[in-house]
Formats: structure tokens, sequence, C-alpha cells
């Protein structure tokens, strides 16, 4: 199975191939966005700023070519972090329109008192897995994850929520629609329930 990452200036996408990698998957940080047709999936990595990944994104033609494989030729993707936040129509972090991929708004967390809760949220917290899906299942007991982010996903649809984790209220960890995948955690960093969560999207159909 040959997974492609587009090669974006707001990560360093090593550690998500050696993971594919240790999955049983082929990865490839792809250069040119006409390079992503060779690949069966995607992964949409990245951390920093909103709109410096839509920016990034936009100004290099990833996101015409992205659209065109996952929208019209509906190949699976899954989105990292930012990668996730950048599926979703805009940020409360920036201006610029997002992919539009999953209906919903990306909201910063909010301490209520202040000190409720650290901002951002990193480290290492449970999933609570909220409809059926080929990603994390439920059945698995207690799944822990690596967070670091100041901002979430808050879908419109909530049949989108895939999965939830609690800080300072319960927000969405993953969500997914149809072959589209968005996890805020990051499985490269979560040791065997990412490779588990790895290996589970490798076997995503085409």
């Amino acid at each position: 199975m040959r997974v492609g990452i587009p090669s974006l200036p707001c990560g360093n996408f090593l550690s998500v191939v050696k993971i594919i990698e240790k999955a049983g998957g082929s990865a490839e940080i792809v250069s040119q966005p006409s390079d992503l047709q060779r690949f069966d999936k995607l992964v949409l990595a990245g951390v920093g700023a909103f709109d410096y990944g839509m920016a990034s994104l936009t100004s290099a033609g990833w996101a015409d070519a992205l659209g065109e494989l996952v929208l019209v030729k509906r190949t699976p993707v899954l989105g990292i972090c930012l990668g996730m936040q950048l599926m979703c129509d805009a940020s409360e972090e920036g201006s610029l329109p997002g992919l539009g991929w999953i209906g919903g708004h990306v909201r910063r967390f909010i301490a209520n008192p202040p000190a409720a809760i650290k901002i951002p949220h990193m480290g290492w917290n449970t999933v609570q897995v909220r409809k059926a899906n080929p990603l994390i299942a439920s059945t698995d007991g207690e799944q822990r994850f690596y967070f670091v982010h100041s901002y979430h996903a808050v879908c419109r649809d909530e049949s989108d929520v895939l999965a939830t984790t609690h800080h300072g209220s319960d927000v969405t960890a993953a969500f997914n629609r149809d072959h589209i995948f968005g996890v805020q955690f990051h499985p490269e960093k979560s040791h065997r329930f990412g490779l588990q969560l790895m290996k589970r999207f490798l076997e995503v159909p085409c």
C-alpha cells in the first residue's frame, strides 16, 4: 500500500513515514502535487498555525491536487494534527478558509476559570470512540494517544465525530466521513496505539 505525504513547510514528516512503514505500508514525502496521483492513500500532516498551513497548500497547488483526489477520485486520506484542522471550513486561529472537506470550525480552548486547564493540551490522553469506524475499534479497551494542540475541531454534524477526548470538556479527537479521516493527536508519537491506528488506515479499502 503506497501512501503519499505532501511536503509542506510546516512539519517534519519523517516520523510519519517511519510509522507507516512499521505498519506494513510504503510511504513517500511528495515534493510535487502532480506526483500524488501515484499513491493509493494520502496523509496530510503538519504542525503550526492554520493560515500558514493553508497558504502552503494553496500557493504551491496542493489544495487543488488534493481536492481532485479526495473529493472526485475518493482517495482515502488521513489528516494529522494541523492536517486535520485544515480539512475544516475555517479556524479561529486565522482568516483563510480551510479545505472544507468536513463541515465545522476550529476553536481555541477556553479555560474558565483561567487555571482550569492547561493550554496547549499537551501529553497523553484517552479517547472515547463515538461511532463504529475502521480506524479506532471500540472493542480494543482503553486507548491513549499523544496530543499537542491549542485549538480543536467542532464538527457541524455530530455524526462526523469519530472519537472524543476530555480536556476541560469533551472535544473532538478524531472525525470521519466516508473515506476522509482526521485525528487531532499524533499517531507517530503514540507507540502501540498509533501503530495499530496506522495499520487500520492502511486496511481501509481504496
